[in-house]
């Protein structure tokens, strides 16, 4: 297995303009949750952080990094058609919390050996560069998108959230795609 790193570093670029679009959507998508139920996912997150932490030396090499990078991806597209099916059902939201908290368990690890994998220090800043690039140019287009329904009288704050998933669906299968053809066989 081999890293295309350009098209690695589009799926970096795709993959932060994803979070940044989605970020503000969580106070909408997580309204029915009660507050405790933030303190045992972060507990849990804790937990499963450390638990990753410790499998480390197993885990630093390409194909577990290909693996669980596919495993993260697939989680965010199943959480976005979740939504889209679901919406806002407790069930669905305490689903979708959990989802983005078993994802976010990988975290350290996915920057531990991206470190790893591109070695050299441009590298490096480039693929954080473009990761900073890509979470600001989300959130510029959230803001705009939120702006553009209150102009067109679409003022409801779960219609606005639905309405920006269904963009997310299309993102999170170039992302997909983009993890596939990155992470390839000689």
């Amino acid at each position: 297995m081999k890293l295309h790193l350009r098209t690695y570093l589009w799926y970096k670029l795709l993959n932060s303009l994803f979070f940044g679009l989605s970020v503000g959507s969580i106070f909408v998508l997580y309204t029915p949750l009660e507050p405790s139920i933030f303190s045992l996912g972060g507990i849990l997150l804790a937990v499963g952080m450390l638990l990753v932490a410790k499998f480390y030396e197993k885990m630093m090499n390409l194909l577990v990094f290909y693996r669980i990078t596919l495993l993260v991806e697939c989680v965010a597209l199943l959480i976005v058609i979740s939504f889209l099916v679901f919406q806002y059902h407790y069930i669905n939201v305490l689903f979708i919390y959990a989802s983005y908290q078993l994802t976010f368990i990988f975290g350290n690890y996915l920057v531990r050996v991206e470190t790893l994998l591109l070695k050299r220090t441009a590298l490096l800043s480039l693929a954080d560069v473009l990761k900073q690039k890509g979470y600001l140019f989300g959130m510029v287009l959230s803001y705009l998108f939120y702006k553009i329904l209150e102009f067109y009288a679409i003022l409801d704050k779960q219609i606005q959230v639905y309405i920006l998933h269904v963009g997310l669906l299309s993102l999170q299968i170039v992302i997909l795609l983009l993890v596939l053809k990155a992470f390839r066989s000689r």
